[in-house]
């Protein structure tokens, strides 16, 4: 009981678990007991991703306190949208205790998701790099995309839309086992596309998503080509790396490591798709798009998925050039721009 007289009565925990413990993705997690707290936990990546009748009986509201990194496939925002339609469906108020995004709120990049290919790493019609709050995250999707909760947003005091993580004075705590620091956020939203391929994007190292390899690369000759393109506010190092787990385990492999150099210039959803089209080109047909499921989807390529479309991976298998593939996004862009002010609260 709590001097407000509110008592907890339960926790609820979205993928990774609700101590983020679990190192792997798509690996469900049981429900269990909070033995300090004396309440039982709910896992909302289990075979339940939303919560049930039953998790939410005696409940008079839902508080939800998730970190998020800034990128539509994070899967923490979908499930707080579906505790929202939960919450809705059972005439609970949520609150949602906003945070910061950690690589700021003013950049949107990539193209908004396509009907049709929602999943629970994409709901909604956003782009790769939204430039949004959970917070105002939780407002878009309750009003504009018709989710309908009682909903209260507690704001935050002395954030700014220009502000990073690492500028807010507070610790960085890792979002997930996988996002160990800001630097990993920053590229999150172009280098996660390498979960859709054969490439590694890191995982099993202690670099996650800033490097990426596989053992049929050279190393300098790709990081040679990245640095011809001259990409905005980034550099790649060539480099070797062997990841413990996950793709190519205790192999060496050839890649780069992404080095951003300017973060206001950066831009991680163009820098991914430069680098898928260069390791597609230097791996003497050997790249190829991953085939396993992804987050519940079954019938699409995992690409297609992250993306939220199939247009990125036609365009690469055509071999388009990547700045007329981003010139396709430039609508979807403008419009979510205009679409995301009237949810904005800083």
């Amino acid at each position: 009981m709590t001097r407000s007289g509110a008592r907890l009565a339960s926790l609820f925990g979205p993928q990774h678990g609700f101590q983020s413990t679990v190192q792997d993705d798509m690996i469900e997690t049981p429900h269990g007991q909070d033995e300090a707290r004396r309440v039982p936990v709910y896992s909302l990546y289990s075979e339940t991703r939303e919560p049930t009748a039953a998790m939410l009986e005696g409940l008079d509201a839902l508080v939800i306190d998730l970190p998020d990194v800034g990128t539509r496939i994070y899967t923490y925002v979908y499930t707080m949208a579906n505790c929202l339609r939960a919450a809705r469906r059972h005439g609970l108020r949520v609150v949602v205790c906003d945070r910061p995004n950690p690589i700021g709120g003013t950049a949107v990049e990539g193209e908004p998701l396509v009907p049709g290919f929602e999943s629970f790493v994409g709901q909604f019609p956003i782009p790769m790099r939204h430039g949004l709050t959970i917070g105002e995250l939780a407002r878009l999707f309750n009003e504009r995309f018709g989710v309908g909760a009682e909903l209260n947003v507690v704001r935050m005091e002395g954030w700014t839309r220009e502000t990073y993580f690492d500028q807010t004075g507070l610790p960085w705590v890792m979002t997930s086992p996988n996002i160990p620091t800001i630097d990993t956020a920053i590229v999150y939203p172009g280098t996660v596309l390498f979960e859709g391929t054969n490439i590694s994007e890191g995982r099993g190292t202690t670099r996650p998503f800033e490097l990426l390899g596989a053992p049929w690369i050279q190393a300098e000759r790709l990081a040679s080509a990245m640095n011809a393109r001259r990409l905005p506010g980034v550099f790649f190092r060539p480099t070797m790396f062997q990841p413990t787990f996950h793709k190519h385990a205790r192999q060496p492999c050839g890649g780069v490591q992404v080095h951003v150099i300017d973060r206001t210039r950066f831009r991680p959803v163009l820098t991914g798709v430069a680098l898928l089209a260069e390791f597609c080109k230097h791996s003497d047909g050997r790249f190829t798009w991953r085939e396993a499921p992804y987050e519940y989807v079954f019938d699409k390529p995992t690409i297609d998925v992250l993306w939220g479309s199939d247009h990125l991976r036609r365009a690469i298998d055509a071999g388009m050039t990547v700045e007329d593939f981003a010139a396709t996004w430039q609508t979807g862009e403008r419009e979510f721009e205009k679409t995301r002010r009237g949810y904005l609260l800083y």
